[in-house]
């Protein structure tokens, strides 16, 4: 049997970063649909939300930062648990790493496997993944809710504001100025990974999102979103998305098909709304088999190991 790569071992484009300024104090690192970085630089430090997915990699956010400030980068705040998120920490060299208890406790449960299956997966976004230290990224200071970090007058707040693309998401509100860093919750013309996601609980996420009013956000991935409006879009978007991928797969269920035939049929309903949006190749395959086990009685996300994303792509893509 022939299978196909993984759609993402074939995306070896490089992408064009933009450094973008939201406010005096918040700052967002895109790269048009690559992980995002969020950079917020208070009156004594900054801090970064997600780090890029090695260490040299973060050293060109660091330069971004040196070109607005020489203040010390004393704070990496982890939004979730997953290795293109967190593996680049190091490069900062920070006081602390900050993370939701549950971002915690699923770095535990599975943070070897998902760090293996990430660098399998998708080897562009690891560039010099050899600058990566041993072992796991651990956060040294953890909170369950809420929490603020003061950046002298410039107040922070770290909210888990429901499930959605994992357990442990924590999204940072700058109160003061209404804007907010979303992490993986929220993307912009890029396919929501939802392979660890709560399919039922997160569009109730993002209306929590939507509640706090934020006057710009910036998105785990793609643009960010620097009025209401773009910010209405990402979250409208975002929410399409999953409904619609929950309502083919949730109708296969009911009609008792495989996963294999849920998924062609998937593919075929979202590809003329979606297939646009950069990594929607790569996303689909995690989406549908993990609202497939969502729908089938697998309440929590199954582990994600190299081996198992083999198996899956063949189960689909064979």
């Amino acid at each position: 049997m022939t299978v196909k790569a993984f759609a993402s071992q074939a995306d070896l484009e490089e992408k064009k970063v933009s450094f973008v300024r939201l406010s005096a104090n918040a700052y967002a690192y895109t790269a048009e649909g690559d992980p995002n970085t969020g950079v917020i630089v208070g009156d004594n430090a900054v801090m970064v939300i997600d780090t890029q997915a090695t260490p040299v990699m973060a050293q060109d956010v660091i330069r971004r930062i040196r070109e607005v400030t020489d203040k010390p980068i004393r704070y990496v705040v982890l939004s979730h648990y997953h290795a293109v998120r967190v593996l680049g920490a190091a490069g900062y060299e920070p006081q602390h790493v900050i993370a939701s208890r549950d971002t915690y406790d699923l770095i535990v449960e599975r943070g070897e496997q998902d760090k293996a299956s990430e660098i399998g997966r998708f080897p562009r976004l690891f560039r010099a993944v050899e600058s990566v230290p041993p072992g796991l990224t651990w956060p040294t200071i953890t909170f369950e809710g809420r929490m603020s970090i003061w950046l002298g007058q410039l107040e922070v707040q770290l909210i888990q504001l429901g499930r959605g693309h994992t357990k442990g998401d924590t999204v940072a509100w700058l109160p003061q100025q209404r804007i907010l860093f979303s992490g993986d919750l929220v993307e912009f013309d890029a396919t929501p990974y939802a392979g660890d996601a709560y399919f039922t609980d997160w569009p109730q996420t993002l209306d929590n999102i939507a509640a706090l009013q934020p006057l710009a956000l910036v998105p785990g991935r793609g643009a960010a979103l620097t009025t209401p409006e773009q910010v209405r879009q990402g979250l409208a978007g975002t929410r399409q998305f999953l409904v619609d991928v929950r309502e083919c797969v949730q109708a296969g269920v009911r009609a008792g098909r495989n996963l294999n035939a849920i998924y062609k049929e998937a593919c075929a309903a979202l590809k003329p709304k979606y297939a646009h949006w950069v990594i929607f190749d790569h996303c689909m395959p995690f989406d549908v088999t993990r609202c497939y086990d969502e729908m089938t009685g697998h309440a929590d996300p199954r582990i994600w190991t190299a081996e198992r994303d083999v198996e899956m792509w063949k189960t689909l893509e064979g």
